[in-house]
C-alpha cells in the first residue's frame, strides 16, 4: 500500500501526515470508510514504527491518517523536539478534523489510535465525541506519576534529581528567552536520557526513521507528572481496545489496566515489554490481528448488517 502526503493546520502550524486510502472491504459504508488517525508516542515520528501498522490496517479496508506532532518529524513548528501535552492534544484534534474532510472518508467513523504517550492522547481526544467510533491504545501511557515511579525504581534518586534540575532549567530558559536544555530521548543504562531501560536504545533506534532525532526538551519532566489521561477514560462512549505489555518498564501496566476498566474497554495483555508490540518484534502479529478483529467486530458493515438482521 502506498500513501500520499497531506499537510494540515493546527493552531496555525503546518503539520505533516501520510494518508493511506485503504482497500475496498468490509468497512465500506454508504458514507465512506472509517479512518484511523494514528499518532506516535513520546518523542517519536510517523516514520519510526507506524507504517507497518498503517499498512496492515489499510490493506484490511481502513483508511489511515498518520501524522507528526508540531515540532517533530516532517511537521513545522518551533521550538523543535518539545513535548507539550496540551499542544499534542490540539494537534490530534486537528488531525481528526483534517482526516474527516478527505473524500471517501466517513466523517462520523473516526478511530483514534495511539501508541505509548499517544495512547493516552487517544483517550483524551475521544472523550465526549460522538464522531469517534473506536479507540485503540497500544502500550498506552495514561498516568505520568505512575510512569515517574517506575522510572525512579530503575534509575534511582540521583538520576531523577539530575533530570529535575534539567527540567527546571529548560522551563525557565523557555519562559525568559534562553536556550532550552535538551536531553537524549533514549539511551543505554546509566546514560542521562529520558528512557534508559536495558534494550530500549537498541529497540528504539532500530525502527527510527530519517526524520527522528534522539533528543527532547528536558522541560517535559515538569509536565509529565501531572498527566492523567486515565481520569478522562470514563467519558468515552466508543468501544475501546487497550493493548498492555505486562512487563512494560515505560508505561506502567497497572495504570493502563485501571484506565481500561474506567473506559469499559476490551483489554489485551501480552507477556512482553514496551517495544515488543512494534513490527519486527515477536508480538506485533498478535497485536495487529487483535486490532483488526476489534475493528471488524465494531465497525465492519457486513458484521453490523448481520447483527441488525439477528435483532
Amino acid at each position: 500500500m502506498t500513501y500520499r502526503q497531506i499537510s494540515f493546520s493546527s493552531s496555525g502550524t503546518d503539520c505533516d501526515a501520510w494518508f493511506f486510502e485503504g482497500e475496498p472491504g468490509p468497512f465500506d459504508g454508504p458514507d465512506g470508510r472509517p479512518v484511523v488517525v494514528m499518532a506516535h508516542g513520546f518523542g517519536g515520528t510517523k516514520d519510526s514504527g507506524l507504517e507497518p501498522f498503517a499498512q496492515r490496517l489499510s490493506a484490511a479496508g481502513l483508511a489511515v491518517f498518520a501524522f507528526d506532532y508540531r515540532g517533530f518529524g516532517a511537521s513545522a513548528g518551533e521550538p523543535r523536539q518539545r513535548v507539550s501535552m496540551t499542544e499534542q492534544a490540539q494537534d490530534y484534534r486537528a488531525a481528526l478534523s483534517a482526516a474527516a474532510r478527505i473524500p471517501g472518508v466517513d466523517p462520523n467513523r473516526l478511530v483514534a489510535w495511539g501508541i505509548s504517550l499517544s495512547g493516552g492522547h487517544a483517550l483524551t481526544v475521544a472523550a465526549d465525541r460522538p464522531d469517534i467510533c473506536a479507540v485503540i491504545g497500544v502500550v498506552p501511557l495514561v498516568n505520568g506519576l505512575a510512569a515517574g515511579r517506575k522510572a525512579f525504581e530503575q534509575v534511582g534518586a540521583a538520576a531523577i534529581a539530575k533530570s529535575t534540575v534539567s527540567s527546571v532549567r529548560s522551563a525557565l530558559a523557555g519562559r525568559f528567552g534562553g536556550e532550552r536544555v535538551m536531553m537524549p530521548l533514549v539511551g543505554r543504562p546509566g546514560d542521562h536520557a529520558a528512557l534508559t531501560a536495558e534494550g530500549y536504545y537498541e529497540s528504539y533506534t532500530s525502527m527510527a526513521g530519517p526524520t527522528w532525532r534522539n533528543e527532547v526538551d528536558s522541560a517535559i519532566g515538569l509536565e509529565l507528572g501531572g498527566y492523567r489521561a486515565d481520569r478522562i477514560a470514563a467519558r468515552i462512549a466508543a468501544p475501546v481496545l487497550l493493548q498492555i505489555a505486562d512487563f512494560d518498564r515505560a508505561a506502567p501496566a497497572h495504570a493502563a489496566a485501571k484506565a481500561g476498566f474506567a473506559a469499559r474497554a476490551e483489554v489485551r495483555h501480552y507477556p512482553c515489554d514496551h517495544f515488543d508490540l512494534f513490527a519486527g518484534s515477536p508480538w506485533f502479529e498478535a497485536a495487529v490481528n487483535h486490532q483488526l478483529h476489534f475493528l471488524v467486530r465494531h465497525l465492519g458493515v457486513e458484521h453490523e448488517s448481520t447483527a441488525e438482521a439477528a435483532r
